[in-house]
Order: structure tokens, then sequence, then C-alpha cells
């Protein structure tokens, strides 16, 4: 269940509206029923005529007509409004509060407001860090990954607002390199490009240059840097509490057979066919004590590779679990659509092997689609 921040907290800072969720929690916990619930900080649907439409907070919205750069903007300059942009994480940009302080109060509310079924009813609290809850950048909006895969989608660098510049800026000239603190990467193509056709995400491409590396590198920290802060204060909020905490990584797989996996890149993972960009972010919620959540366990290489050569599902999700059972971390897994049949639950059995071979496999429902646990 998602405990929208956009409903909870809409029209003004630190009013929390928990009326509805509490009926909802008050039913399960009649019924016998336990509640996983998902801490959600970002923007629901695609815009107002979208029945399942649920903005962020309408007074952050207001603050960020003030102030624009509070969102996600690409090099055309368009601004993504699914999550507040990481480059202002600590900065007291909503009405003297950080985004990251808006989270913490909220979470605490939370805990505060749901202490009698914490542990009893609610035994799953997963942390959203980004758009659809998951740890990364809106590089394809949120409402395309349901078909992105079918696609050649590359995704755009969200490195352009004010707040994402000066932070690169800044890196830049801490190693005397000024001219690479201006902006992303170019020869990155536009999003439906092959990327073999591009100067940057090719084989033999800058990503693999000094300044690729530079600029990936830092890319890749703000986000890990940002789901860092957001472990650190859950772990303090519900350190006691008999609750499992846990947070969602993308299921980015359809550029995971080329050199540079560009999708993965932009979307703020510097994952390569010559570096590992999971086991940091997977240390991360270890070091928390979080459990990792991912998606793409139904899904297979044979079905993906007739609309995409280059895609792999099976190839990221056997790269992480691997990474996930060295670390010693529980799992979460998902289905990515609504797919029940027979053919879809040999897969997951198939994948979740790879985690380990005498897993314990947990069946929860997340409508409309399905989940389990493996520890």
């Amino acid at each position: 269940m998602e405990v929208w921040w956009g409903l909870v907290e809409r029209e003004e800072p630190r009013v929390y509206n928990w009326q509805g969720y509490m009926e909802i929690v008050a039913l399960a916990r009649r019924c016998g029923l336990k509640v996983r619930v998902v801490m959600a900080f970002h923007q629901c649907g695609t815009g107002p005529g979208d029945p399942s439409w649920i903005p962020l907070p309408q007074w952050v919205l207001e603050e960020m007509d003030r102030d624009p750069d509070l969102a996600f903007s690409d090099r055309f300059g368009t601004r993504n409004m699914e999550y507040i942009s990481l480059g202002c994480d600590i900065l007291p940009v909503l009405r003297g509060r950080s985004p990251i302080q808006t989270y913490v109060d909220f979470m605490r509310n939370f805990r505060d407001t749901f202490k009698p079924f914490l542990g009893l009813t609610i035994t799953v609290i997963q942390v959203g860090m980004g758009p659809a809850g998951e740890l990364r950048y809106p590089s394809c909006p949120s409402h395309k990954l349901t078909w992105a895969w079918r696609s050649y989608e590359l995704g755009e660098f969200q490195c352009y607002d004010k707040y994402m510049l000066a932070s690169l800026n800044a890196c830049a000239r801490e190693i005397g390199m000024h001219e690479w603190g201006n902006g992303g990467p170019i020869g990155t193509g536009n999003l439906m490009h092959n990327p073999e056709h591009t100067e940057f995400f090719r084989s033999n491409g800058s990503w693999n240059t000094p300044y690729g590396k530079f600029f990936l590198e830092w890319y890749s920290r703000m986000l890990l840097l940002h789901g860092e802060r957001i472990c650190k204060e859950a772990e303090t909020i519900f350190r006691g509490i008999e609750v499992r905490t846990s947070a969602k990584v993308a299921g980015i797989h359809w550029h995971y057979g080329t050199q540079s996996h560009p999708s993965e890149l932009t979307a703020g993972y510097y994952n390569t066919s010559i570096r590992d960009g999971y086991l940091p972010i997977v240390r991360m919620f270890c070091k928390y004590g979080f459990t990792l959540c991912s998606t793409c366990f139904e899904m297979q290489d044979a079905d993906e590779k007739q609309r995409n050569p280059v895609s792999s599902p099976e190839g990221f999700l056997r790269q992480l679990l691997l990474t996930a059972r060295i670390c010693g971390i529980p799992l979460e897994g998902e289905n990515s659509g609504a797919r029940l049949d027979d053919k879809s639950f040999q897969q997951v059995l198939k994948m979740s092997s790879f985690y380990s071979d005498d897993s314990q496999i947990i069946m929860t429902g997340l409508s409309p689609k399905s989940g389990f646990f493996l520890q």
C-alpha cells in the first residue's frame, strides 16, 4: 500500500491527514492481514486526467513554481515533477526545511500515528527514494517504463537544474577541470538512438574516457548519497520496532547487452560491462539493515530480445541477485507486470535460485503485481 506524501501532507507543511490510511490498516487488522507500506514521496500518474493522478503536495508544487530548479531538468530544459531534485537534498528550500527533513518528519509522524500497528499489522516499510519509489533519476518518465523495455529508449541525464549543476561544477573545480562542470555529456544522441550510433554510449565511446568516468562517478555518487541520507534517517526512526525496512532498485534492462549500458547510466546506475554499479548500492542498503527490492523476476530474455536484441532482464537480475547474495542482504522480489501464469512462476523460481539454492519464497500480494521475500 502506497502511503502518498501528496495526499497526507497535501495542503500545508507538517499538517498530516492519516484518516483514510488508518481505516485501511484497521480493516486489515480485523481481517487478519498484514500490510506492506510504501513511503511514497513521488508523483503518481501522468497528469490531472489520469484516474491514478497524485501529484506532490500542493504546497511543494507552489515552491516549485517559485523555484523551477527544485525539479529535475534534462539538457533540453524539460522539467520532471515526479520527485524533487536530489541536488537540493539538504538545502532549506521547502519553507525552511530541506527535502530530506520533510521526508524525515513525514516518516516520524507516520511512526507515531501508527505505533499500535507497527510490527503486528504493518510488517514492512519500503522507503521511497525517487521516481516510482525507486532509487534512481527520472531519466525516463515512470509512465513510460511499462513499455520502454520494448523500445531502444536511452534516457536523459537529469543534471541541469541549478542545484545539480552547482555540485557538478564544484567537483570539476576540485580536480582542476573547470570545463567538465558545465553540464552533462555531449554526443548522447536522442532517446531512440541506437547506442552504437552515439559518441558517448558506443562501445568505444567517451563513457570510458577520463571525462566520462569523472561525470558518471559524480552522477552515480549523488544518487548514492541521496539513498544513504534517507537510509540513515529511516533506520533511526524505525529502530527498535519489529518492522522490516526495504528500498527498491529499478529493473532497467533494455540495454544490458551493450558495453556501456546507457539506460542504466542515465538512471544513475554506473553499471557497465567493466564496472559493477549495483555493489555500492547493495552495500549501502546492507549497512543500514535494509532489504533490497527489485522487479523483473518473471521476465525472460527470449521474449524481450524479440523486441530489443540488447535487452536482458535475466542478465540484469542475475547480477543483482549474486551481488545481494555476496553481501548477505535479504531480498524482496516483484514481477514487472500482472502475469500470474505458470510460465511466469517457473521463471520466478529459476531466477530466485541465483540468490540461494534453498531460498524460502514468501508470496505477497502487490496489486497489480505479486511479490515475494527471499532470505
